[in-house]
């Protein structure tokens, strides 16, 4: 008996032992996750990803030659992949990076998560010349670099924090934005933690060179590297280079997905701002148009009399026969805009640039599908997930 008694006692004192072990150890594992201050998600969908580069050449004299032009790039592979093609973001304008897909500034998962847990494999990147690309500061080819945006402009432009600083560079539409993230007093300013936090991702801006024709360049070498028909989406300024990929490779471009590319086509009219742009239309260098042309100017535009409507401007379109763009007219786009954006007066122009030239293109602005109140960064806003949500419910519907 008292053996027994002695052998329950011990074995009642190694649970013990063991769940104190266990505890201790579930306690060391608590200590040494990071705090609630630092902004994590969980990333249980992924089932592979990788980090590379694409792109590039040697530059300099031999023995000194330098990889210029390559671009960094991240793929994300769901562990259950439910649609067959895959999303390329091709987004960011100047002074951003991957990052702006990533993750939001309040620490949610960003657009190329939301996209991953639908199911699709997904691919970001950093364009040459900024991030994790290399930028060569000896060369002309790369442009020259400038200061990055003030953070005052930030507020002024991005998050509502302040309203714009000139009657000239004003936009009817900016009162409405209310998507930022944040509350209080400083919601959208400098000082307010969210804010501050994204203000610290912007970069420094590069200026001319021939940063477009690279990041060109770089896209198609990852297109030609996947090699299977994918979907683009495209956001802001770096946006020329998605339509010349879309150009190069018809065939590999399932749909695209446009929130508020830069814009309007051939003339700039960002904030005031007047003076040459996107002279082909969509871009800066040569697509291809049917009947064929050899230079922009053949395309013959001409400003509209009256704008589309109530505070927007008119767009430049073609006169009649307008030429199309003949290696675009299979792909469905999407082009969708932010209620307060300043971006709103021009970026139904792009739609309609692409309509006259024969692409089946679909412009939506946010609100009107019950999205209200986002500025130009909408995939750092509140409803950022609820926005790649009705991205995603169009290339459901349309892409195919």
């Amino acid at each position: 008996m008292n053996s027994w008694i002695r052998i329950t006692a011990l074995s009642a004192l190694a649970v013990v032992l063991v769940w104190g072990v266990v505890e201790a150890n579930a306690k060391d594992t608590e200590q040494g996750s990071p705090p609630a201050s630092v902004p994590t998600f969980a990333t249980d969908n992924i089932g592979r990803e990788g980090h590379f580069y694409v792109g590039g050449h040697y530059v300099g004299e031999p023995g000194k030659e330098i990889m210029f032009g390559a671009m960094y790039v991240e793929v994300m592979v769901p562990k259950k992949i439910r649609h067959p093609y895959p999303i390329i973001f091709i987004g960011g304008g100047a002074g951003q990076t991957a990052l702006t897909m990533l993750q939001t500034p309040d620490g949610r998962p960003g657009w190329a998560y939301d996209f991953l847990n639908q199911g699709y494999t997904v691919y970001v990147m950093d364009f040459p010349g900024r991030g994790r690309s290399f930028y060569f500061p000896h060369s002309e080819a790369d442009g020259t670099i400038s200061d990055p945006r003030t953070s005052p402009l930030m507020e002024e432009v991005w998050s509502g924090g302040r309203p714009p600083s000139t009657k000239q560079s004003t936009w009817p539409q900016y009162p409405k934005e209310s998507e930022w993230p944040g509350d209080g007093p400083k919601k959208g300013k400098m000082g307010d933690p969210i804010f501050d936090q994204f203000a610290k991702t912007e970069l420094p801006v590069v200026l001319g060179g021939n940063t477009e024709k690279y990041t060109t360049e770089a896209l198609i070498s990852l297109l030609d590297l996947i090699n299977q028909p994918v979907i683009l989406l495209l956001h802001s300024g770096v946006s020329t280079s998605g339509w010349e990929l879309a150009d190069a490779r018809p065939k590999l471009i399932k749909g695209i997905v446009a929130a508020e590319p830069v814009a309007p086509p051939i003339e700039e009219a960002e904030r005031g701002r007047t003076g040459s742009g996107r002279l082909w239309g969509l871009t800066n260098l040569p697509v291809h148009y049917d009947p064929p042309i050899k230079d922009a100017s053949e395309l013959q535009t001409v400003r509209q009399d009256k704008a589309d409507g109530p505070d927007l401007i008119p767009c430049w379109v073609q006169k009649e026969p307008a030429h199309k763009l003949v290696n675009l007219e299979s792909i469905p786009v999407l082009d969708v805009s932010g209620e307060a954006s300043y971006h709103r007066p021009y970026s139904h122009c792009i739609a309609k640039w692409l309509n006259q030239a024969g692409v089946k293109t679909t412009y939506v602005n946010l609100e009107d599908v019950g999205l209200s109140g986002n500025g130009h960064i909408m995939m750092a806003e509140k409803n950022s997930a609820a926005i790649s949500k009705f991205l995603e419910s169009w290339i459901e519907k349309n892409v195919h």
